[in-house]
């Protein structure tokens, strides 16, 4: 206990040390940042799933191809869940002499339990509803268009007349892009009484809960315990509109890289901030092992003190994390229309515990080293700096550093990428270092004084030189990354989906109408066009094994095989996809060749040479996969995870699905173009683009307040870096000022030696940052186009140039202007 308390009070004596001061910033700034970063994912994360459950109508469900049994109702009353029933399948609508197929969800008066049923009314006025009632059926605008209804007249479905109460504008739509037909709600008891849902109906039952998360959760765990009806599977927030998935996770592993370098740069001014006051301890500490004082009650005392500045700084930074991340979810949130979270408090927790991982990994060495100072080093200082003993333990700081980098990341390859990075700045720079000290031997003695003062001085301190040269260059890799890659990584997001960027698509277009719907579509001012066939199938077989009897790892597989499979094909490779193996089709090839996207290899085990086989129509077709894609979801143009060659699969009956651009404010143009082309289904898109562009929007303000963290975290490394070798430079600067050298020469000679460290980071890490960059936009963030602006960071190294030189003229101008002896006095 005493050497606790002696701990805490020589923590209070030398709380005006820099390097405390430092240590401790340090830490708060890596608590800070990813305790933000931490608290905003866990909240993104809940706010994904909410937005999510809207889109399914609840917050679980189970579906089947015949009615659920009742005990999962019950089931879901016994844990308080509220509970509606619902069944799609496709139907067709008459009035008079018009008639339209329609995709129609059948619901009770429950629906929806999450999410909005939007209806407009005869008027117009737009009100919030709930499943229609018995008699009554909402239409979308297509099948009103196509029908010639309007609210209040009759149509007939199923045999059954149903008045339209209302014009359908949304509804939750199972994360669904684009519906195949218009859509139509109608009452659940109308559809049973019809008999659209008896046996050998192509209805699909679904049974949707929501409630409590506890609740719920504890229903998932009791269906996932119990068998599921033939063909029947879960429902699930996470399965839903994987294109605003994959902006979210894109903006998740922004977030995550800015917060990940801010804690690294962090690490790097702890290390050296301790690095320095384990310097400035050694006479204090050679004086009690001289006293008696065992190497095992030194270790606690120095333990004590980083622990007492530890605990108090995590706290705070925790304080700081949740009081910031709440600021920045008022402004996140909108994201997410409303959709309330609770301040969660347990990542905050986890930062400042890795905060504390990163302060005792990176602070440990230097000091364990130093409590292992003979007795006998208060009479010899030099007996101090030749312990060897615990050397390995400066492997500590790199281990930390991969633990860091592996559980932040995320993604291996992301964790691949920084580490090999940061590891080749490090080797670089320390090579580029040793080798210009090596040349500046050779060259200073022909230059001018100030040179070789400058020169000498970085020659007679060349591992530490190395050392500050190294720190510098992983600082400022860190900082290039976050101010200049992460931005340019961020624009080129942004560009993926740019002002014009297709936001109609249309279905059903015949052959006889494309040149006529072209012409039509220029003439109302849309662009962008693009087409493609589509043909409605089934995949029945691998290398002439019917699918029905193979077992897959991949659990999707089975269900996506009982599927509607849309096929299509093209002469040349479509925009948004890439060959990652094999070749393209070649003209008219002997036997039907596929093209098959990745989710597909991996889910069935397929590799290139293998048969698919495929029911189209009344015949089969057989197909050698002759290449795989990778093809971009998020950039919403038409894509197809299979593709067939043109000269096998244009005999197949199909239809045409487009993509176009249309400026916002031509609704009329629309709906008379939808008039002239009753069999067509226009499907607007808007929404969803605007989501997802607020989505890169937001995530790069919250990518600015990171960054914030990570230049004051880069300020706190070029300091420690600089104030490094503070003592002997003091030391030095008094010895040449008492032999008569001037201030100025002093001056030139520091500015000489803190340009050529400074320019020996800046170029590493211009050229750290370039390739990271490049790897991570390819890599990670599948921007394929993406190339870091060379010129810029090339400005960055020559500025990091004169920053390093101006902060190294600032902490030794002090000195210069400090008389000679009592600088002297003073050591």
């Amino acid at each position: 206990m005493k050497i606790l308390l002696l701990a805490l009070r020589s923590l209070r004596r030398e709380w005006h040390l820099p390097e405390l001061r430092t240590l401790a910033a340090s830490l708060v700034l890596a608590v800070v940042a990813l305790g933000v970063v931490a608290t905003l994912s866990a909240r993104m994360e809940h706010g994904v799933l909410a937005s999510a459950a809207e889109l399914i109508g609840g917050d679980l469900g189970v579906s089947a191809p015949q009615s659920i049994p009742d005990t999962f109702a019950a089931a879901g009353r016994e844990r308080g869940l509220g509970i509606t029933h619902t069944a799609s399948f496709p139907s067709v609508a008459f009035a008079q002499q018009q008639s339209q197929l329609l995709e129609v969800l059948a619901t009770d008066a429950a629906y929806p339990l999450r999410g909005t049923l939007l209806v407009s009314d005869a008027s117009g006025r737009q009100i919030v509803s709930h499943g229609p009632p018995a008699g009554t059926v909402f239409l979308d605008h297509r099948a009103l268009v196509a029908l010639h209804r309007q609210i209040g007249d009759n149509v007939q479905v199923g045999g059954r007349d149903l008045r339209i109460a209302g014009e359908l504008v949304q509804e939750p739509d199972g994360g669904e892009l684009v519906a195949m037909a218009p859509r139509a709600l109608m009452n659940l008891g109308d559809a049973e009484q019809a008999g659209l849902l008896g046996v050998g109906s192509r209805a699909r039952h679904s049974l949707l809960l929501a409630g409590e998360p506890a609740a719920v959760q504890r229903w998932r765990t009791w269906v996932q315990s119990t068998a599921l009806p033939q063909g029947g599977e879960l429902i699930t927030p996470e399965q839903t509109q994987e294109r605003m998935r994959n902006a979210f996770d894109r903006a998740g592993a922004f977030l995550r890289l800015t917060a990940l370098l801010s804690a690294l740069l962090s690490g790097v001014a702890i290390a050296l901030a301790s690095q320095r006051y384990a310097r400035r301890k050694t006479g204090e500490i050679s004086l009690l092992r001289a006293l008696g004082t065992s190497r095992k009650r030194v270790l606690i005392l120095l333990l004590g003190t980083l622990g007492g500045l530890a605990l108090p700084a995590a706290l705070l930074g925790v304080v700081l994390a949740l009081a910031l991340a709440e600021g920045a979810w008022m402004f996140a949130s909108q994201m997410f229309a409303g959709v309330p979270t609770v301040l969660p408090i347990l990542p905050s927790l986890a930062a400042a515990g890795m905060g504390i991982a990163v302060l005792v990994g990176f602070a440990l060495p230097p000091l364990v080293r130093l409590a292992d100072i003979p007795p006998v080093a208060v009479f010899r200082a030099s007996l101090a700096r030749r312990i060897r003993r615990f050397d390995a333990l400066y492997l500590i700081p790199a281990v930390v550093a991969l633990a860091l980098i592996w559980s932040l990341s995320g993604s291996a390859t992301l964790a691949g990428i920084l580490a090999a990075s940061l590891l080749g700045v490090a080797v670089v720079s320390a090579l580029l270092a040793a080798a210009l000290l090596w040349i500046a031997r050779r060259v200073a003695p022909g230059g001018h004084p100030a040179l070789r003062l400058g020169m000498a001085a970085l020659a007679r301190r060349r591992g530490l030189s190395i050392v500050q040269a190294t720190a510098l260059s992983l600082g400022l890799t860190a900082l290039l990354l976050l101010a200049i890659v992460a931005p340019a990584l961020l624009d080129g997001w942004r560009r993926e989906l740019p002002s014009d960027t297709p936001n109609w698509f249309v279905l059903n277009l015949q052959d006889d109408q494309r040149t006529d719907f072209q012409q039509a579509l220029a003439r109302i001012g849309a662009n962008q066009l693009n087409m493609m066939p589509l043909a409605v199938g089934k995949f029945t077989a691998i290398n002439g094994q019917p699918i029905d009897r193979m077992t897959f790892k991949d659990e999707r597989a089975k269900d996506w095989s009982d599927r509607q499979l849309r096929l299509s094909w093209a002469n040349d490779l479509p925009p948004s996809n890439t060959v990652i193996a094999g070749q393209w089709f070649a003209p008219n090839p002997p036997q039907a060749e596929v093209s098959v996207d990745t989710m597909w290899r991996d889910m069935y085990g397929l590799k290139v040479g293998d048969t698919m086989r495929f029911d189209v129509g009344e015949s089969q077709l057989d197909a050698r996969v002759t290449s795989f894609r990778h093809v971009d979801w998020t950039s919403f143009r038409v894509n197809f995870f299979l593709l067939m060659d043109p000269s096998h699969a244009n005999a197949m009956p199909h239809t045409w699905i487009a993509s176009f651009y249309m400026p916002r404010g031509n609704t009329e143009a629309l709906a008379a173009l939808s008039r002239d082309y009753p069999n067509l289904s226009l499907v607007d898109v808007d929404a969803l683009l605007d989501r997802v562009r607020e989505i890169v929007q937001r995530v790069t303000g919250a990518v600015r307040w990171v960054l914030g963290f990570s230049l004051l975290a880069g300020a706190l490394v070029l300091a420690a870096a600089l104030a490094t070798s503070g003592q002997e430079r003091r030391h030095e600067a008094a010895l040449l000022r008492t032999l008569g050298a001037r201030r100025g020469l002093l001056r030139i000679a520091a500015a000489c030696e803190f340009a050529l460290l400074g320019l020996i980071a800046g170029i590493t890490a211009a050229l750290g940052a370039w390739i990271g960059g490049w790897w991570l936009g390819r890599s990670v963030f599948h921007l394929k186009d993406f190339m870091p602006q060379a010129l810029s960071l090339a400005v960055a190294a020559l500025a990091a140039a004169v920053v390093v030189m101006l902060l190294g003229l600032a902490g030794t101008r002090k000195v210069t202007h400090t008389p000679p002896m009592r600088l002297l006095r003073a050591e």
